[in-house]
């Protein structure tokens, strides 16, 4: 049966039948079932086992008290050995006394004098327990019975029932005590009891009377089932059925009422499915909530409309993936073409007009006007040099192509090229903390080069005026931190994350003071990650703006 529905889902008509047979004949069967035991058996045979055990627990509690007495009288008797006078002994009894309360009285007394101390009444919650010594005289304990009555009750002060304690036809002790229970019970009690043995008298079925006669001690235990009692437990048996007729009944709506709310459900998400199809939304699945209430038809429905809309959705991310990639060339290309027609007429402007200077005849040009002007040219030359490898590294980044030559390096002369290739026409002062850092790093000579190329002509555009740049650098574990440093205010950790994008820049257009292509900082990172390095973007009041590069140690013995 089990594989049958484990590997496939049910029909409708099928569930149906189930779904009766589980909701309707099972659960009434087992009620019924639960009815006629509980009226034929449980009240009594719960009422007479409970009496039984109530006694049971009594006897037991007698004879651990009663051992114990003994057993301390018995160390009491070997101790008193050890006096040689009768005020010793009764000075060690009254110690005895003033250390167990429930000790009314301690005392050696005579064969004779022993007599007198058989006139306690039980009654008056005294008992008397007596021990022959070896010298002839006993040793006499009177208890208070208030410790016995403690003891063995302590089990049982949340049961209804009537306990009797009988020793001599006299009541030494009681539970939830009444005259017409305890009367009641003596009335009913047979004339030979059985010994040692709990046994069940009375002539009422579902009031069970228990005695229990003890031969060591001589003691008649009585445990009476009230009315009280029995009613309650009536009582409690009638709240079963009638809590097993609601199960049933809530068992057959509850699984009706579910198979009718998971088959809505699952038509539901059909029709909005098909619905949202209608109304070009190719994204949308059919979820159905699939467990045995679920039936096969649907099941196979859904798995074929899935299919045909997953088909359509793939036709429709390609062509949408196309459109994007064809958006982004053209956003591409046209941000390419504004940036490097912008960026490429300055030095292209400088160095027109200086060269066409130089070619006039109609003036007479000095020789320091010539090495200033030739300076200029080759300035701005090496300036669009720069800007074009950095054009030309971009798609070597962007296809993880970039090919580098990692060998140890000297950080402070690289730091010294890279200051002597910036452009710095401001009066802002480039503070080398790395002149005298002899430390060799893992890196390409001309790609670290331009990566501090980059860095430090950024730290000149973005910064105060006459405010200092300063480079320095620290050794973390593997590696050499450089760090590159310039005043300015503090960017959002919104925009910090974004500097690293293609044509990013700090300033936007509606406030750009600085020139640039805005691929700086995203050249600079994948160069650095490919030198197996790393670099980290910092902006607060403290430092204003810094960019860190961690990179890996050439000697690390």
């Amino acid at each position: 049966m089990a594989q049958f529905f484990s590997k496939r889902h049910l029909k409708i008509a099928e569930q149906i039948i189930i779904v009766i047979f589980f909701a309707v004949l099972i659960p009434m069967t087992v009620s019924g079932i639960i009815i006629s035991n509980i009226n034929q058996q449980s009240n009594r045979a719960q009422l007479r086992s409970a009496a039984v055990m109530i006694a049971n627990i009594v006897s037991e509690e007698v004879d651990v008290f009663v051992h114990s007495i003994n057993n301390e009288l018995e160390q009491i008797i070997v101790t008193l050995e050890y006096y040689k006078s009768r005020g010793q002994e009764q000075k060690y009894l009254d110690t005895i006394i003033k250390n167990l309360p429930f000790y009314t009285e301690l005392t050696v007394v005579s064969e004779k004098d022993l007599e007198k101390y058989k006139i306690y009444s039980l009654q008056d919650d005294y008992a008397v327990f007596d021990r022959k010594m070896k010298d002839g005289r006993y040793l006499v304990a009177v208890l208070n019975m208030e410790n016995l009555k403690t003891n063995l009750f302590k089990t049982l002060t949340d049961d209804k029932r009537q306990i009797y304690v009988i020793v001599d036809n006299d009541l030494v002790a009681s539970s939830n005590y009444t005259k017409e229970g305890y009367e009641k019970s003596l009335s009913e009690l047979p004339e030979k009891l059985n010994v040692d043995r709990a046994t069940i008298y009375g002539d009422t079925k579902n009031q069970p009377l228990v005695y229990l006669k003890k031969s060591e001690p001589e003691v008649t235990i009585i445990v009476n089932t009230t009315e009280a009692v029995t009613k309650h437990a009536i009582d409690y048996n009638r709240n079963k059925i009638v809590l097993s007729i609601l199960v049933t009944i809530f068992t057959v709506f509850f699984v009706v009422g579910l198979y009718t709310y998971y088959l809505y459900i699952n038509i539901r998400q059909l029709f909005k499915a098909i619905i949202a199809i209608s109304k070009g939304n190719y994204e949308r699945r059919i979820r159905l909530l699939t467990n045995i209430f679920t039936p096969f038809e649907l099941i196979f429905l859904g798995n074929e409309f899935n299919r045909m809309v997953n088909q359509i959705h793939k036709s429709y991310i390609q062509l949408k993936k196309k459109n994007k990639e064809l958006k982004q060339v053209n956003e591409f290309r046209s941000n390419m073409v504004d940036t490097v027609s912008h960026e490429f007429r300055t030095p292209l402007t400088s160095i027109l007009g200086y060269t066409t200077r130089l070619l006039r005849q109609d003036i007479q040009i000095d020789d320091e006007t010539r090495q200033k002007s030739l300076k200029v040219i080759k300035k701005q030359s090496e300036r669009l040099k720069r800007m074009i490898e950095d054009l030309l590294v971009i798609p070597d980044i962007e296809g993880a192509r970039l090919n580098v030559n990692i060998v140890p390096v000297p950080v402070n002369t690289i730091i010294e090229n890279s200051i002597m290739l910036v452009r710095n026409d401001t009066n802002k002062e480039i503070v080398n903390n790395l002149e005298n850092c002899n430390t060799d790093i893992l890196a390409d000579t001309d790609r670290i080069e331009q990566v501090f190329v980059n860095l430090i002509e950024n730290a000149i555009k973005y910064s105060k005026d006459e405010s200092q740049i300063i480079l320095d650098y620290e050794i973390q574990e593997k590696n050499l931190v450089i760090s590159v440093k310039n005043e300015y205010d503090v960017i959002p950790r919104e925009k910090l994350k974004t500097l690293f994008d293609k044509f990013t820049r700090v300033d936007d257009s509606t406030t750009r003071t600085t020139r640039g292509t805005g691929l700086g900082l995203f050249i600079v990172k994948g160069l650095v990650e490919a030198m197996n390095g790393k670099i980290r973007l910092y902006s607060n009041e403290e430092c204003g703006f810094c960019v860190k590069v961690f990179m890996p140690l050439a000697d690390l013995s």
